[in-house]
């Protein structure tokens, strides 16, 4: 298999990928956890606040061409409510977070380190503006989820092993439409937090 290229932009200078970036998150968001049955036009517009933020920044994998991975993070004053308001009402100062959006990559690539390399590029771009923490949600579904594939295992081991702590406290719901369900549902997402200067209260 060719090297993957990493390269790295923010804001607008996304404009050329962000087709490409939105079949890639459909494609990779319909598998187990998330089972997300993506609509192209909310993509595009979920993708553009990220291109409208000068700060965001964008991480991406490339085989040749071909866009294999991404990452995405942005200040998370600049993200939706839903990610906000549960660090306001913790009495985080969110001036003081960077937020990343997603991690995606095609399964063919995983094993191969382009996870790890994701969070550094993101955690350098945090520090480098001057954020004291990093954050993000993930879904969790039930352990008797009808969907869990045998085998299963979601990624708080890997997580933990890059210094990101599960924060129960933390919690908000997303709605989004399940690849068997016929309408959008609430899913709980719990965030985890990397906060080398962890915020006082905690």
């Amino acid at each position: 298999m060719a090297e993957i290229q990493l390269t790295t932009c923010q804001g607008e200078a996304i404009g050329p990928h962000l087709d490409d970036l939105a079949r890639l998150r459909i494609r990779v968001f319909r598998d187990f956890p998330y089972l997300y049955d993506g609509d192209f036009d909310y993509e595009a517009s979920y993708l553009r606040r990220y291109a409208e933020c000068p700060d965001s920044l964008f991480v991406l994998a490339f085989d040749g061409d071909t866009l294999v991975g991404a990452a995405t993070g942005m200040p998370l004053t600049d993200d939706v409510e839903e990610f906000r308001a549960p660090f306001e009402q913790a009495d985080y100062d969110i001036a003081q977070i960077f937020y990343y959006g997603e991690s995606v990559l095609l399964p063919a690539y995983r094993g191969r380190g382009i996870g790890k390399a994701f969070m550094a590029e993101r955690e350098k771009h945090a520090a480098r503006q001057g954020f004291a923490i990093v954050a993000f949600c993930a879904v969790e579904r039930p352990d008797d989820h009808p969907l869990r594939p045998a085998g299963y295992e979601p990624l708080h081991g890997f997580w933990r092993a890059q210094g990101y702590e599960r924060q129960p406290d933390l919690t908000t719901t997303f709605r989004w439409k399940d690849v068997d369900q016929a309408e959008e549902t609430d899913k709980p997402m719990v965030f985890w937090v990397n906060a080398p200067a962890h915020h006082a209260a905690h």
